[in-house]
């Protein structure tokens, strides 16, 4: 609304405060219409480019191209090569393709083997040989299972037959192979169903979404005792990565879709050579809040790496010392190049390029053990963060409190516990990009199927991706890992007790075992 003159204050220290107050909501204003722009049209990195003069001059847009993939998830991965370190070899299948795929063989013979001068027969004095990656699409087949009957000429018992083999479905038309096929296209490659179903129907075979829904459904009943274990083994480990991202369940009895929340537990000790792998489980939950995450905590002690969400804090408070912890800096960042991107500010820009090199040398130490890590952040790193701390509480108070550039600033100062624990533990990591970097599949099949039907099909969406995806971080070929798997719990070769050998890294290291034995 308009301001009337009328209205206008004399004292002109009231004046004084209305202005500093409309331009403070203006800044805002800018702000939000310049990151919804950045949202909208913008690069998704968050790298600022390189963060040097000559890049920031040229400003060439979406036509900045990095041939580099980033380390991070959130490209935090230090703008320059440090000194002394040698780039990593591309891995590219030059000159020679994979040994482990079959071969099969084309022939090409002349069309005469006779010579042109004198008529005699050539005979082979060599060959070239050439090599192309071929595919074969998916084929379709049925699969007939045949139980021939066998009696006995002299009585009337003898009769045997082989017992019928346990199936995913009892009484489908499905094999485990073609339902883990589709679970895996969903959770894995984000291929929503009513795709597949025209994908299928492209191949003769016409079936109804809510039939593949079915089987997505019943697989996901069989391994629920699989996905439970998966989850308590890392809620077992004394360091936690934490993350939640919205879900939307669609509501029959609303004319929209409830928002309900994924949240991700994970764990990776990689790093630094530590005994916990890589893995991930989501869960299901109706809210964010503080219950949420505590009922899925309860007994958890050590340390959490999350975000400055409230409920964590809140949680670490209701748990007496037992939880500790540990913040993103990347979030932190991540505020200071938003505050570059729509103002240029000249003191955000001397922050993101302080925290590059501190991700610099953390990507130095990657893969050294603990010990050493923890030796080079205090001689390295905590001098960084000291100077980072006073620059920070330096410039604060010459700020309007309501400024973008003072808020990010407070959020760095009052999470600063959390975000320098990496400097007393070289076990823990410096963001959590572990976690971010596993809800990337959880925000690509919720951008491609846009809601979940129900909270059964979030359930078992929960339970599929959880496996599926720590498949994946273990650079396994998730169609083969989980139709054994679902063989093998569907056919009880696998007892309830035995469920740990199916884990993907006790499932990988028992294929390196055969193969060992078998070379």
């Amino acid at each position: 609304m308009a301001i009337r003159p009328d209205a206008l204050p004399t004292d002109p220290s009231a004046l004084t405060e209305m202005v500093l107050a409309l331009d403070a909501e203006n800044e805002k204003l800018r702000v939000a219409m310049q990151t919804l722009k950045e949202m909208i049209f913008g690069k998704r990195s968050e790298r600022l480019a390189v963060l040097v003069d000559k890049q920031l001059a040229l400003e060439l847009g979406d036509l900045e191209t990095d041939a580099t993939l980033p380390v991070q998830a959130n490209d935090d991965a230090p703008a320059a090569k440090p000194p002394g370190k040698v780039r990593k070899k591309a891995r590219r299948n030059i000159g020679a393709l994979p040994k482990h795929l079959p071969r099969c063989e084309q022939r090409l013979e002349p069309e005469a083997t006779a010579c042109p001068c004198c008529r005699g027969q050539l005979h082979k004095i060599g060959e070239d040989v050439s090599e192309v990656l071929d595919i074969i699409p998916a084929i379709l087949r049925v699969l007939r299972t045949i139980r021939p009957k066998y009696g006995c000429r002299s009585c009337t018992d003898g009769v045997v037959q082989a017992k019928v083999l346990p199936r995913l479905i009892e009484s489908g038309m499905a094999s485990t192979a073609l339902v883990s096929h589709v679970a895996v296209s969903k959770f894995a490659w984000y291929l929503p169903l009513y795709r597949q179903v025209q994908i299928l129907a492209g191949q003769g075979v016409h079936l109804d979404r809510a039939t593949l829904a079915g089987w997505v459904k019943r697989a996901a009943w069989w391994l629920r005792s699989l996905y439970e274990l998966q989850l308590r083994t890392i809620q077992a480990s004394p360091r936690v990565f934490c993350d939640e991202t919205p879900m939307p369940v669609l509501d029959p009895g609303r004319h929209r879709p409830r928002i309900c929340q994924f949240w991700a537990h994970a764990m990776d000790d990689r790093p630094w050579g530590g005994p916990s792998p890589p893995a991930v489980a989501y869960v299901f939950a109706d809210g964010r809040g503080t219950e949420e995450i505590a009922g899925q905590l309860k007994g958890f002690s050590g340390i959490l790496q999350v975000d400055g969400y409230a409920a964590y804090k809140a949680l670490a408070r209701g748990h007496g010392g037992a939880i500790q912890l540990a913040f993103c800096l990347a979030h932190a960042r991540r505020k200071f190049v938003e505050v570059y991107k729509t103002m240029q500010s000249p003191f955000a820009r001397e922050v993101i390029e302080r925290l590059q090199a501190v991700y610099a040398i953390e990507a130095e130490i990657r893969g050294s053990s603990a010990e050493q890590r923890l030796a080079v952040r205090r001689t390295r790193s905590a001098p960084l963060m000291a100077a980072l701390k006073a620059r920070l509480t330096e410039t604060v108070d010459q700020l309007f409190s309501q400024s973008k550039l003072a808020e990010a600033i407070n959020y760095a100062l009052n999470h600063r516990d959390g975000l320098t624990l990496f400097l007393s533990d070289g076990r823990v990591e410096v963001d959590s990009n572990t976690v971010e970097r596993s809800m990337r599949p959880i925000a690509m099949g919720r951008r491609n199927s846009l809601f979940s039907g129900s909270e059964d099909g979030a359930e078992s969406w929960a339970i599929l991706a959880s496996i599926v995806n720590t498949a994946k971080l273990h650079d396994l070929d998730p169609q083969a890992y989980l139709a054994d798997v679902l063989e093998r719990i569907v056919s009880g070769r696998t007892k309830s007790h035995q469920l740990h050998e199916l884990l993907a890294w006790s499932w990988k290291a028992a294929r390196q075992r055969i193969a060992q034995a078998a070379a």
